[in-house]
């Protein structure tokens, strides 16, 4: 199974009153994490968007472990945990750079629908991403 990492540094608008990275800010992390993983494949959201393909979140989750604090460096691993025709979701681990400990977990699930949110079956519409993304999660 491919997996993607990207590193961010926690900025100090990203926290609260007490130093600890705000929980919403997660979420913001997830979607640094897909829009790295489809760039990682040569391809962009913008290229999806161009082909009548969107991907919008119709759920979301996060179990938080342990805090992200200012100036830490995170890294967000992404990888697809389940990719149908008509939907595919992401799994997230966010995990502090220094010492490597895992500070969340989360997932986003999407269905592929067109600009005017239609749903799609990506087999049909996009088969050559479809054969990409699944490369990705059987690990072809």
């Amino acid at each position: 199974m491919y997996t993607y990492d990207v590193k961010v540094r926690v900025r100090y608008g990203e926290t609260d009153k007490m130093g600890i990275v705000y929980h919403a800010n997660y979420l913001n992390w997830f979607e640094i994490g897909r829009t790295e993983f489809f760039r990682s494949l040569g391809m962009t959201y913008r290229e999806l968007e161009q082909n009548n393909i969107m991907l919008p979140v119709i759920e979301a989750s996060c179990k938080y472990f342990w805090p992200a604090e200012y100036d830490d460096v995170i890294i967000i691993k992404t990888k697809i945990g389940l990719l149908k025709g008509s939907r595919i979701r992401f799994e997230y681990d966010i995990m502090k750079e220094d010492g490597n400990k895992l500070l969340a977990q989360g997932m986003t699930e999407h269905p592929f629908t067109t600009l005017d949110r239609k749903p799609v079956n990506i087999k049909k519409a996009l088969p050559h991403v479809y054969e990409m993304l699944n490369k990705c999660f059987e690990g072809v």
